[in-house]
């Protein structure tokens, strides 16, 4: 395109006007600037569909802000797809199942009680549930993908139109988002389809003191396993009841996790090069390849170090919580004849994820799969079989009581601290110890002496001279 043939800046913002100002899309146009658009090597029929986003965008506000209704509405039609209503039938099992597992849970752990019993749940029960979760974990990298997005694609416009686009580029941001939050969706309604309870994926998803189970779901994990339906309702129910409760009692955990989470979330960054590379070739009207690219975490740069250190610290954490749910769930099922093996395929299943979860993990950069989930389970059987279960659960009465990466490689030195409390002993010292006490008495010595303000040369009590 000749720069005699390249529309001046004015025209473009004109014509920007006339695409976001509703004023009939396309046939707001006329046929020269029409034209233009072809000279900037954009197809006025590809733009069609593009337009309408933009409009919409730009009727709502344009604040750059993201718009979670589409993950909802893209969820909730993959969750409500096949899904169907409960049978008054199956839910009166349930109602039985979860009833006996409370009494088996109370025998297994310390640990009170839920307000209210688990309750079944569609699948589209679930995702209106979770999904504010999911939204607030997924926010950082949506906003990192929408900011980096609207960027690149700012640089394939010329310079001289720049100014001009300036102020659509916070409506291009929200575009960027809605497209993140669509595919969250996608993810959100395809996991629907796969869990088998509220806390299946090992994160805090159900509002607090809320349990979960999806007959749906459960029937078909079971299928293949060839065991009696009421011993896999009675296991999953217990397993569903003891991670509720957990999160209820330690109510610090809830935050802790998603925390963690947000900050592996926020340290992404995302791969500009691969983004820009994209943005030359971006079709508005057929937008698969970058829904393709945010699907499988293309998008996504390499971790940095402290990335790695970050997803280190969130994978101990998410083992040493399923790892207190496999011991707690395996003690109160023990009646159950098939419990085993029913533990070792739901062992199996979380080790390796189904493909909704890898999905997840891909859109943000994230598995939630405890990789450490064996020792962790090792850490609390030996204190548990050491010291009990009241003392067990009372680690997680404070967040600094909480076994550390260190205790699931040393069960053993954390239940000497365990035994070492109940017989009234000071706990051991350690080398943290001996390093505040040397700080500590160098602060002291350091401390100004007779004459310098101490105890001893404060003004005797009584009136103040006038």
């Amino acid at each position: 395109m000749s720069d005699d043939d390249r529309p001046e800046p004015e025209d473009f913002a004109e014509m920007l006007r006339n695409l976001l100002g509703g004023q009939g899309g396309l046939a707001g146009l006329d046929p020269e600037q029409l034209e233009q658009l072809r000279g900037l090597g954009l197809d006025p029929a590809m733009v069609q569909q593009m337009m309408r986003q933009l409009q919409g965008a730009f009727a709502a506000g344009g604040d750059g802000s993201i718009d979670w209704s589409a993950a909802r509405t893209q969820a909730l039609h993959l969750a409500n797809k096949d899904s169907h209503a409960i049978d008054s039938g199956v839910r009166a099992d349930l109602d039985r199942a979860v009833s006996l597992a409370t009494l088996w849970l109370s025998e297994a752990t310390a640990i009170s009680e839920l307000p209210a019993p688990a309750r079944a749940v569609t699948r589209g029960q679930w995702v209106e549930s979770t999904l504010p979760v999911w939204q607030e974990l997924a926010e950082p990298v949506a906003t990192s993908i929408a900011d980096a997005l609207t960027e690149a694609i700012g640089t394939q416009l010329p310079e001289e139109m720049r100014a001009a686009a300036a102020n659509a580029g916070r409506i291009m941001r929200t575009v960027g988002g809605s497209l993140f939050a669509a595919q969250l969706g996608s993810v959100v309604g395809a996991l629907s389809l796969e869990v088998i309870s509220g806390g299946d994926v090992g994160i805090p998803l159900m509002p607090d003191g809320e349990a979960a189970l999806l007959p749906q779901n459960f029937a078909d994990f079971g299928r293949d396993l060839e065991i009696d339906e009421d011993q896999l309702a009675l296991y999953v129910a217990t397993r569903e009841l003891a991670h509720a409760r957990l999160f209820r009692h330690a109510r610090w955990l809830r935050l802790h996790v998603i925390s963690q989470v947000t900050e592996f979330a926020r340290g992404l960054r995302v791969d500009t090069d691969a983004l820009e590379d994209m943005a030359t070739r971006f079709d508005p009207s057929s937008p698969e390849e970058l829904r393709d690219a945010l699907q499988s975490g293309a998008l996504l740069d390499t971790r940095s170090e402290a990335q790695v250190a970050a997803l280190a610290r969130l994978e101990n954490l998410l083992a040493t919580i399923e790892g207190w749910v496999d011991v707690v769930t395996a003690d109160a099922t023990h009646r159950l004849p098939d419990a085993h093996r029913i533990a070792e395929a739901v062992r199996r299943r979380r080790a390796v994820g189904g493909p909704a979860e890898r999905a997840m993990g891909s859109l943000v950069g994230l598995e939630l799969r405890p990789r450490r989930l064996r020792e962790a389970a090792a850490m609390w059987r030996a204190v548990t079989d050491a010291v009990g279960a009241t003392a067990r659960d009372s680690l997680w009465d404070y967040p600094d009581l909480m076994p550390t990466a260190e205790d699931i490689d040393d069960p053993a030195a954390l239940v000497e601290r365990l035994q070492a409390r109940e017989r009234g002993e000071s706990p051991a010292r350690d080398a943290m110890d001996d390093a505040l006490d040397a700080l500590l008495a160098e602060a002291t010595d350091e401390r100004p002496g007779d004459g310098a303000g101490g105890d001893d040369d404060l003004p005797p009590e009584g009136p103040r001279p006038v």
